[in-house]
């Protein structure tokens, strides 16, 4: 996997009508016109996103008499989840000290609220 892969990759995904198209085509293979009748955008646009994901290799295109088909190419997709679950553990690991750390301190508030009603609600001074 190239970074330039990725980056296109990435760069396409980063537009939510091509994210919404790709979510269809999880469902199967459409026509551009099943895929366009969502939208409110004109067939020309449509068309540039289709061809913005075709380049980014996230669908393929083939030719059924008058219409065009698209279906889903998972190749890309894969090298994301593949980058992206790197640092997946970075940021399980830092949630996971975060927890202990929150862990930590309501069991001293606990704490404290225990030691305040054994008190009877006065505050102990220190000696």
């Amino acid at each position: 996997m190239t970074n330039d892969r990725l980056s296109s990759t990435f760069a396409a995904l980063a537009d939510p009508t091509r994210r919404a198209i790709l979510s269809r085509l999880l469902i199967g293979e459409c026509s551009v016109g099943e895929l366009a009748e969502p939208f409110e955008m004109s067939m020309p646009a449509v068309s540039k996103h289709l061809r913005v994901l075709e380049r980014a290799g996230l669908i393929t295109q083939r030719r059924e008499a008058q219409w065009r088909r698209c279906s889903i190419a998972a190749g890309p997709l894969k090298e994301v989840s593949d980058w992206t679950e790197h640092y997946r553990h970075l940021w399980e690991e830092r949630l996971d000290r975060l927890d202990e750390y929150v862990q930590q301190l309501k069991a001293k508030k606990a704490k404290e609220k225990e030691e305040e009603k054994k008190s009877h609600g006065r505050k102990q001074h220190k000696k």
